[in-house]
């Protein structure tokens, strides 16, 4: 029974996509409790990823995506992953090596590099200097987009 009950595990532990180690961090329900936001002041940033894996290479952020990767992550995939390994660093003062994004046909270690932290506050600032702008234009033809922009209540330019 316990060998079944280890092979059950493991198979749903792959099927997370989850590293080797000790699960800290959960953003699922099924798992218990869901924890706090991470939150960082200086940037108004606040995340929390899908899971927060901890073993001898740090601590690894993963998020799980429901679809298939076609050729490569989307850039917003990047840097979501960057902005939990960056989180992670500010406010547990621990530098995550890597993060991983795990989609339903395979995983993908994205290294947390200076050049990829710096460019994510790049994008942070870029974007904050942007949301205080009035004329901003759609950059799309897809109502869904629309549906879930956060601007569309503003927006002189929603498709909705």
């Amino acid at each position: 029974m316990g060998v079944a009950l280890f092979w059950v595990s493991s198979r749903q532990r792959q099927s997370t996509g989850l590293p080797p180690g000790k699960v800290i961090y959960s953003d699922h329900n099924q798992w218990g409790k869901v924890e706090t936001p991470l939150y960082d002041p200086t940037f108004n940033l606040t995340g929390k990823p899908d899971y927060l894996v901890e073993n001898q290479e740090g601590l690894i952020p993963v998020e799980v995506k429901s679809r298939r990767l076609k050729a490569a992550p989307y850039d917003s995939h990047i840097y979501q992953i960057a902005a939990y390994c960056f989180l992670i660093d500010q406010t547990l003062g621990i530098r995550p090596p890597f993060g991983i994004l795990h989609y339903s046909n395979q995983d993908i270690a994205i290294d947390y590099t200076r050049e990829l932290e710096q460019s994510l506050i790049d994008l942070i600032r870029e974007i904050r200097s942007q949301s205080r702008r009035r004329d901003l234009d759609r950059s799309h033809q897809s109502a869904n987009r629309c549906r879930g922009c956060g601007y569309n209540s503003i927006c002189d330019q929603a498709l909705i």
